[in-house]
């Protein structure tokens, strides 16, 4: 018997993402795929955001390699559930080597939003925050309202311990706000902002 999620989301995830987006402005942010990648496009462009393409499951992975090789930047990722349950294996990773300056963010719809809607595990009995808390992140929290987005930009900005943020939006679909798809293109000006040269 499948195990359904009674808490359903009710947060905008287009206005929680401006919001954080805004709290954290020195952070360097990886987003995943699809509709965090068009969240965070839509809070304003700029050269410290890194959208994935194509990218299912990376997300987590790529922001800790940022995270030990940047150990001064804060490192955020604003990720679905969809595709952190695809990388479910970089969270184990991360609680390893611990790194204090990352801190991820989930945008649970329980839902796969780009692919028709279809149920996601997290609205199948799957706790992204437990499976966090297993894997020896320094924090985990489910939140549920908006006015928590404060205290998740605190912990971003204030670099002391690695943790995840499961938020629990609304599964509702928003105008599509494309970045670039060129990765040369992403690759290189995500690197000229740290100083580092193209290649």
């Amino acid at each position: 018997m499948n195990i359904v999620r009674t808490q359903q989301g009710s947060i905008d995830r287009r206005e929680f993402v401006k919001q954080l987006i805004a709290a954290c402005p020195d952070a360097l942010i990886v987003s995943g795929l699809g509709s965090p990648s068009y969240d965070v496009f839509a809070a304003g462009d700029r050269a410290e955001n890194f959208y994935l393409w194509g990218a299912m499951g990376g997300a987590a992975a790529m922001a800790l390699g940022l995270a030990i090789a940047q150990p001064n930047k804060a490192v955020l990722v604003i990720t679905g559930d969809g595709e952190q349950l695809m990388g479910m294996g970089s969270l184990a990773s991360i609680g390893a080597q611990k790194p204090k300056n990352l801190t991820l963010v989930i945008l649970d719809n329980g839902h796969y939003a780009e692919t028709g809607m279809q149920m996601s595990h997290t609205s199948l009995g799957t706790d992204l925050v437990g499976v966090a808390k297993a894997c020896n992140l320094d924090w985990a929290q489910t939140v549920t309202d908006i006015n928590e987005v404060s205290q998740i930009a605190q912990h971003v900005n204030a670099k002391r311990g690695v943790g995840l943020a499961n938020v629990l939006i609304q599964a509702h679909e928003y105008p599509k706000a494309l970045p670039a798809r060129d990765g040369v293109y992403l690759k290189n000006r995500f690197r000229a902002t740290l100083g580092l040269e193209s290649f």
